[in-house]
């Protein structure tokens, strides 16, 4: 059984869903189709997976079933790519509600015919996967359905304890204070938010809580220039990409996502689950032109990526709060819920208060002879204001924001 401990912070929280959209290069086949996600889910239990909970110690878990859980939609109309608006007006129809995911699994898949293959959109829910941990499933269903690769068996193994993250890595006094408050108040408290009230709360706040999705795309060989120029520079196309949000919606911070895969000693290869971090990029300087902003993007990212305790800020207040408190925090700051410490660490750690954030996150580059090309829409969390997914395939760069 595996128990729901970071990913806790995925889970009282509306809009912890995000989608990737792929061509690829295989007819449409339905029984194909339905015979490929049998295999995934054989391969990866999470998606047999409802959510459980145990009161007595007022835990969730990952509830695997005997049956594959994901939802599949075939569709009739024939699309003449993975670009088509549809696509996007599908992934807002399906996450214009909360998910209940006691009755319904964390994966949502909807497939329509093209003139040279076929378009899948998939949407997650994040308690699900993280955003690599998704493209690998994504490549994973490529592979199966077009070229009859079978998935391999991925053991899923959660980070379970602060004790398996660095030394280095514990959070500073300050921090640990305030955590430490935050949940002696929940023990003065003892309330415990139930998930079929934060459930009905959600269900209504996604409702009115309009977000507006828009997408773009780089052409290959403008993206090798772009690197090239980038690379004259000694910085990253991703430290460009963050100082050109800077530039454009002048802001001086945006939230930065990180892949922790590598370095934690639980993640199995091929895994779903959440095995990411986050973390603040903030330069205060009038610097208009991108590329030079993006030198003073790139010490800064790469300070972080190296100083632990930055690293793994965010990781270590997930694991280090009373989950009552994560469970609280988004209904405290935005509806009616008396949670004393859970609206003050939604409002002091996780922005929940009001949606002025910006974020970007960056899933990198991959090739592949099956997909021919494909799009990461990102989450649209309640703290951000706007937020871009990017996903480089074959050399094209496609950005999708999402934006309040």
């Amino acid at each position: 059984m595996q128990y729901i401990f970071t990913e806790r912070a995925h889970l009282m929280c509306p809009h912890m869903n995000f989608g990737i959209a792929m061509a690829v290069r295989y007819p449409f086949e339905g029984n194909r189709i339905r015979e490929s996600l049998d295999k995934l889910s054989a391969a990866h239990p999470f998606l047999k997976a409802l959510l459980g909970y145990e009161q007595e110690k007022n835990a969730y878990y990952y509830r695997v079933t005997d049956i594959p859980q994901t939802e599949l939609q075939l569709k009739d109309r024939e699309l003449p790519d993975a670009g088509d608006p549809e696509v996007l007006r599908e992934y807002e129809k399906l996450t214009s509600r909360d998910w209940d995911l006691f009755a319904e699994g964390m994966l949502k898949i909807v497939a329509w015919p093209m003139r040279d293959g076929i378009c899948f959109l998939l949407v997650f829910h994040h308690l699900l996967a993280d955003g690599r941990g998704a493209l690998g499933l994504v490549r994973e269903l490529a592979d199966c359905y077009a070229g009859g690769k079978e998935p391999r068996f991925a053991e899923e193994k959660l980070i379970a304890s602060a004790e398996e993250f660095p030394k280095e890595s514990r959070m500073p006094f300050i921090s640990r204070f305030l955590i430490s408050r935050a949940n002696r108040n929940q023990a003065k408290e003892q309330k415990i938010l139930s998930y079929p009230e934060y459930h009905a709360f959600a269900d209504a706040f996604v409702k009115q809580d309009r977000v507006a999705y828009s997408v773009s795309r780089t052409g290959a060989e403008e993206v090798e220039k772009l690197r090239q120029v980038c690379r004259g520079n000694g910085v990253t196309l991703n430290d460009y990409l963050l100082a050109k949000m800077m530039t454009e919606d002048q802001t001086e911070k945006v939230i930065m996502a990180c892949d922790l895969r590598n370095r934690l000693g639980c993640y199995t290869e091929g895994a779903l689950g959440n095995y990411s971090t986050a973390f603040s990029v903030a330069v205060k300087e009038t610097e208009t032109d991108p590329f030079e902003l993006a030198k003073a993007v790139h010490k800064q990212v790469q300070q972080k990526m190296n100083r632990l305790q930055d690293l793994y800020l965010v990781l270590q207040c997930y694991a280090n709060l009373d989950p009552a408190v994560l469970d609280a925090a988004f209904m405290a700051c935005r509806g009616d819920y008396p949670s004393k410490p859970g609206k003050f660490v939604g409002s002091m750690f996780f922005g929940f208060d009001a949606s002025k954030g910006y974020s970007i996150t960056n899933l990198g580059a991959v090739e592949s002879k099956t997909i021919l090309s494909a799009f990461f829409i990102p989450p649209a969390s309640p703290a951000i204001r706007k937020t871009q997914g990017i996903l480089t395939v074959n050399g094209q760069m496609t950005v999708c924001t999402s934006e309040r």
